[in-house]
């Protein structure tokens, strides 16, 4: 890693998306719905990927014991796990609905509880979630099974039933370890429990054990942070995810409950992230991209060595690009050139099951121009590099001429030392791989056409 000056984070400190997917589901359309995702689960089955290409699985649980108030998930606050039982009996049927348009047993080798907390879950929820998965799809050995982790509602029995039920990652939500952070956000949970927890966790043998963090919360300070980071530090985690919080009250209701007068200003913010990829660099994590960080013998690492690096709709993966089944309320997947999501409120997501139907409320088809455009800023994303004659030989394009007015912007990035324009590609310098977002952007057909970029999050 390289040092990367605050002026440099000042000057890229912009909105843009994460592309966790392209086009990116802003664009999705209501045109899309059911029987669109049917025809494409469908055509998956009777084609080759059926068989040769794995699933990767997406669960989505909504609910929580307490609010977050700096969350922007899809989430419902309830202290009722009666809810949760209900849920789990629609979640099977809507397995149901799908095993019967793309078959039983078909095998999955990538599988992410998410939410919400899914470890609202009782241990006989967890237990019933898995045996409805296996149930219905072949879980590869070797595969990765992750769950995420709210550290208030688990204890090592709980993380013993996680390996017994087959996960071998988890990610602990930690956001900041500082007692005064921690009470204006509404999350408090001690450093003590979250270090038994990750010791529990290291001793029961998961493979991998991720840490989320967040700089820009109320009360926050770049001192205040680094003794966060000094005790994450500590912690060593094999993987670190660090994110900027985006303030967007008028998006996310749970966020007007904070006060806008505790939230650092944008220089702490820019302080905070920098004290942050230095103390990462010391500590000898590898900067994977964009948010994620990971040890050097961590799965992600050596995939990112090795140009094995993937993205998907939970971020960077070792696993090969592959179909995903979004599965829950607000689940967003991709089946061949769509990409799909379902209901976002529980009511309607009831209520498409109960009619026998999935609950996909909107999706899109890719077009020829987006799936050249998504293997050119995938490339970038993962490998840091385009080469030119691999992607004109899959779509029978000129690079130079398809490209000719984004290779033009190019060549301001590549005059502040971002990017290298070659003969045969482009190739993200190291300094750029920071920036990565920003030199993705200029192929996003959509974004260079809507200057309306205030909805996404910075891309530093």
């Amino acid at each position: 890693m390289i040092a990367v000056t605050p002026e440099l984070l000042r000057r890229f400190d912009v909105p843009g998306p994460r592309y966790t997917s392209y086009p990116t589901a802003d664009r999705f359309v209501e045109a899309f719905g059911q029987d669109e995702y049917v025809l494409a689960l469908q055509q998956r089955r009777l084609g080759s990927a059926a068989k040769a290409l794995p699933l990767s699985l997406y669960v989505h649980i909504p609910f929580c014991e307490s609010l977050c108030y700096y969350c922007a998930c899809n989430k419902i606050i309830t202290r009722h796990p009666e809810r949760a039982e209900v849920y789990l009996r629609y979640l099977s049927r809507e397995i149901d609905l799908h095993t019967a348009q793309c078959g039983v047993g078909q095998v999955v080798s990538q599988l992410h509880l998410g939410g919400g907390s899914p470890t609202f879950l009782s241990d006989d929820g967890l237990r019933s979630l898995m045996a409805m998965l296996q149930r219905s799809f072949t879980l590869a050995p070797g595969g990765e099974y992750s769950i995420e982790i709210d550290p208030r509602t688990v204890n090592a029995d709980r993380l013993a039933l996680l390996a017994e039920l087959g996960f071998n990652r988890l990610s602990f939500g930690v956001q900041d370890f500082d007692p005064e952070v921690q009470k204006a956000v509404h999350r408090i949970q001690p450093a003590g429990q979250v270090f038994d927890l990750v010791a529990s966790a290291r001793a029961l043998g998961f493979e991998s054990i991720n840490v989320d963090l967040i700089y820009g919360l109320p009360r926050q300070t770049p001192e205040s942070f680094e003794r966060t980071l000094e005790q994450v530090g500590r912690l060593r985690p094999d993987r670190i995810a660090l994110y900027a919080y985006a303030h967007l009250p008028e998006r996310f209701k749970p966020q007007r409950r904070i006060v806008p007068a505790d939230l650092p200003l944008a220089a702490s913010k820019v302080a905070m992230l920098s004290q942050s990829l230095r103390a990462f660099q010391d500590a000898g994590y590898v900067y994977v991209g964009m948010d994620h960080f990971a040890l050097p013998g961590d799965a992600l690492a050596v995939a990112k060595r090795q140009g094995r690096l993937h993205r998907n709709f939970q971020g960077y993966s070792t696993q090969p690009d592959c179909d995903l089944l979004g599965l829950g309320v607000s689940a967003i997947g991709r089946v061949g050139a769509t990409y799909s999501q379902n209901a976002k409120t529980l009511d309607e997501y009831y209520d498409f099951i109960n009619q026998g139907r999935l609950p996909v409320v909107r999706g899109l088809a890719l077009t020829r121009d987006d799936l050249v455009r998504r293997s050119v800023i995938m490339a970038l994303m993962c490998q840091g590099e385009v080469l030119f004659e691999p992607v004109e030989q899959a779509w029978l394009i000129d690079f130079r001429q398809y490209f000719a007015a984004e290779l033009q912007a190019l060549e301001d990035l590549q005059a502040q030392g971002l990017v290298v324009l070659g003969q045969e590609g482009i190739e993200v310098t190291a300094m750029g791989w920071f920036f990565v977002r920003g030199v993705a952007m200029l192929f996003d057909r959509y974004l260079q056409a809507d200057r309306n970029r205030a909805r996404f999050s910075r891309i530093i």
